[in-house]
């Protein structure tokens, strides 16, 4: 499905439904939605993003989603089926999470506090070091498992699956993704 870019700009600030299931343990949470996600309701739905190739990488899924069209009722059901939830920090979709100001991320944390301790899953695994930082004022952040909870859950703090995010590789974000899931109890180790 390629989108022009009067169509993309079109869902500058919209919106992508959360992925959320019934019994969330492991809460994957990105920065905010990209404006392909927000045209097709569906987290990370840009073609290259590296989100759903690292699931299957982590073992948390048998095969790579292809959101890129949206997700089908198919995959929605395998993830949430395997306890995975998907939201993000700020909600309004932007071209670039750079859109987004500190007052902004900082505000989204607050929610993002209150949705965890609705859905109670496990773990909470925020995507990207630098917006974690700034979110949750936590300058010193470094990337794994943090000292604070968010919501009673426990808290990671995970590599961004951005394309932009040019060192980390599919393995590599496999690798930190299933200590996560291993972590939730969604994978053995």
């Amino acid at each position: 499905m390629a989108l022009t870019r009067a169509e993309l700009q079109a869902h500058v600030g919209g919106l992508v439904d959360d992925l959320l299931g019934d019994d969330c343990r492991l809460l994957f949470v990105g920065i905010n939605p990209g404006l392909v996600s927000a045209a097709v309701n569906a987290h990370f739905a840009r073609r290259g993003n590296r989100f759903y190739p690292a699931l299957q990488a982590a073992g948390l899924t048998d095969r790579v989603i292809d959101a890129s069209t949206g997700m089908s009722d198919r995959d929605r059901d395998a993830l949430t089926r395997r306890g995975i939830g998907i939201t993000n920090i700020v909600g309004r979709a932007s071209a670039k999470a750079t859109d987004l100001d500190s007052d902004e991320l900082r505000r989204g944390a607050d929610e993002l506090a209150a949705k965890v301790e609705h859905v109670t899953p496990a773990v909470v695994a925020i995507l990207g070091v630098g917006a974690y930082r700034i979110a949750f004022d936590r300058p010193g952040a470094v990337v794994g498992r943090q000292e604070a909870r968010l919501g009673g859950a426990e808290l990671w703090v995970a590599p961004n699956p951005s394309g932009l995010n040019a060192h980390e590789t599919v393995t590599s974000l496999g690798r930190a993704y299933h200590e996560i899931a291993v972590a939730a109890g969604v994978v053995d180790r």
